[in-house]
């Protein structure tokens, strides 16, 4: 496989783009030459990433997806590339566990990226019925094979992107989309910095003792995923430091 890391003509949307692997995707995929939606809540973050459209919405809200979708067709038209990047991560153990927070890890990282890929399916069909390479990337995580004291409901949610991608595949795949995971293991970004319970942080801190990725690295393998010959799709990247093992 030749790869030359070129995007040019292409529309993506990059969701949970205010900070960490977002906002570094987005800016990848621009230096790429693609032309690039990035999508938060963080209004003020977005302005601050150059030369990409800042569309502020909450993906979990469903009706703020199709405004997120009207806006980027009218500024930027047809989408063909999507990294369903937005994220929470809020560990605790399972018997003292807030349940809103439950509430919030599976709105974020279960339906709303379930609601991104399907507010843009349609687009990603039509540009591969026009031969256009088209990717649907979902952001999971090594939470979704391993096990982590604390963290069962999040791992869980990754569990559940881990396999709708499968799943997708056998659907879009033989029309010429690509689903793909892209698995990070412990990276330094904001992610799990708003976490409240100790125990969890615990965990997460002591994660974050070893040399840890840095965003960067993660939106590399986007990158290098979504730049591929349209007929080659790199369905699961697992990306994890090292010293993780």
């Amino acid at each position: 496989m030749s790869t030359n890391l070129n995007l040019e003509g292409r529309v993506a949307v990059v969701t949970g783009a205010s900070s960490g692997i977002g906002a570094t995707t987005a800016r990848q995929l621009a230096a790429a030459g693609a032309k690039v939606a990035a999508v938060a809540r963080r209004a003020d973050r977005l302005q601050q990433l150059g030369d990409v459209l800042p569309v502020a919405a909450d993906v979990s809200d469903p009706t703020a997806l199709q405004r997120v979708a009207d806006t980027v067709h009218e500024q930027l038209g047809r989408v063909d590339l999507v990294v369903a990047n937005a994220g929470v991560m809020l560990g605790a153990p399972f018997e003292t566990a807030d349940v809103d927070e439950w509430e919030r890890m599976i709105d974020v990282n279960l339906r709303g990226l379930i609601r991104t890929g399907r507010t843009f399916a349609d687009d990603l069909l039509a540009a591969a019925a026009d031969g256009r390479p088209a990717d649907l990337v979902h952001v999971g995580s090594v939470g979704g094979h391993l096990a982590f004291p604390n963290y069962g409901v999040y791992c869980a949610t990754k569990a559940a992107v881990a396999h709708l991608t499968r799943n997708l595949r056998t659907e879009l795949g033989p029309r010429g989309v690509r689903v793909k995971t892209i698995e990070p293991g412990v990276v330094a970004t904001e992610l799990g910095d708003d976490m409240t319970d100790p125990a969890g942080k615990a965990v997460l801190d002591q994660l974050r003792e070893m040399r840890t990725l840095d965003a960067t690295d993660i939106a590399d393998a986007i990158l290098y995923a979504t730049a591929a010959p349209a007929h080659v799709n790199v369905a699961e990247l697992i990306v994890v430091p090292t010293a993780q093992g």
